[in-house]
């Protein structure tokens, strides 16, 4: 018979609660400029990306898939008390990504 798990309590929920902001900080993947996913252009917002992936030694997959990977994981994670239009830009920062690596 299998054992049943239990339940955190209130700040352990909490504590592990906040994964996603962890992942974007200390990300093994990127090493991510500050406030990146705050800048107001979505060109910028990709340039930063960019740099980020082609300086990291880390990275297990080519720029192009870390960088993207990061910002779809911060859309659907991380940002998700975004307004739309902070949202749109990021969407629109998908697109200037794929721009600048010639994956149009």
């Amino acid at each position: 018979m299998a054992k049943r798990k239990r339940k955190k309590s209130k700040s352990e929920r909490e504590k592990s609660g906040r994964w996603s902001q962890r992942v974007t900080q200390e990300s093994h993947a990127l090493v991510l400029e500050e406030g990146v996913f705050t800048l107001d252009s979505p060109r910028a917002i990709a340039a930063s990306l960019k740099r980020s992936a082609d300086e990291s030694r880390r990275r297990k997959s080519e720029p192009f898939r870390s960088a993207m990977s990061m910002l779809v994981f911060y859309i659907n994670r991380a940002g998700n008390g975004v307004s739309k239009t902070r949202k749109a830009k990021l969407e629109k920062a998908k697109a200037e990504l794929r721009k600048l690596y010639g994956k149009d």
